[in-house]
């Protein structure tokens, strides 16, 4: 499949499904990709595998694919749900790019006291997701939340579901154990009076990701990385 086009689309996918293409993936098959009418595409939506589908309509405006086989069948996925303090926009950008290829299922940003921006464009950042997906050969895109501050992320994080969260200078080496959440800070850590805050919930589990101080988005997708690895056992 190597040098396919793979789109995400929301419809249904099922032997002789019409899928109506969004107007930016129109504008991609048609004056990007130099696609016509009869050409092959591959097709995944998250919940029923991958298809190969065909041009059956390519106008200006409109296109329609034709799913005719299944390609790969839908197959769980460790279920990762990675929180982290809003960067600014070029370094937020490239996280949920990296984070979706390493197969974060949930992307959440969190405002903390030392967050460099409160403000995120979503829809820019759902479409670099779809986009990540569509090149690494995911069969998912993760889920992005809007931004919540750092009391009402723990305020809802269940308290059965261990969350590491990555702190400097602690005694663990790395991630170990079944969590299935991380927790990243700003630039600068969090402050003194969040990482009392964090101790004192009994479902954190401090952790650290080795001896050297990382940039926040570096931290988040090395972080991730572990924890899809000890998902992965």
């Amino acid at each position: 499949m190597s040098g396919s086009i793979r789109l995400f689309v929301s419809a249904p996918l099922f032997d002789g499904a019409q899928i109506p293409a969004l107007p930016g993936q129109v504008h991609y098959l048609a004056h990007v990709m130099r696609r016509a009418v009869g050409d092959e595409v591959s097709v995944f939506n998250g919940s029923d595998g991958e298809w190969r589908a065909r041009i059956a309509t390519l106008r200006r405006d409109r296109a329609v694919l034709v799913a005719e086989a299944l390609l790969c069948p839908q197959v769980s996925e460790p279920h990762l749900v990675l929180g982290f303090a809003l960067l600014k926009r070029d370094a937020t950008d490239w996280l949920v790019e990296k984070a979706t290829e390493l197969g974060a299922s949930v992307l959440q940003p969190v405002i903390t006291e030392r967050t460099q921006s409160d403000r995120v464009n979503l829809a820019r950042l759902a479409a670099i997701a779809t986009e990540a997906a569509e090149q690494c050969e995911r069969l998912t895109v993760p889920v992005l939340h809007e931004p919540l501050k750092l009391g009402a992320f723990l305020a809802q994080w269940p308290s059965d579901r261990p969350l590491a969260v990555a702190m400097e200078r602690v005694a663990t080496a790395r991630i170990q154990g079944p969590a299935t959440g991380l927790l990243v800070g700003p630039e600068g850590g969090f402050t003194s009076g969040e990482l009392d805050g964090l101790r004192r919930l009994a479902f954190v589990v401090p952790v650290s990701l080795g001896p050297r101080i990382l940039r926040a988005e570096t931290a988040a997708l090395a972080g991730l990385a572990l924890l899809q690895a000890q998902a992965l056992g």
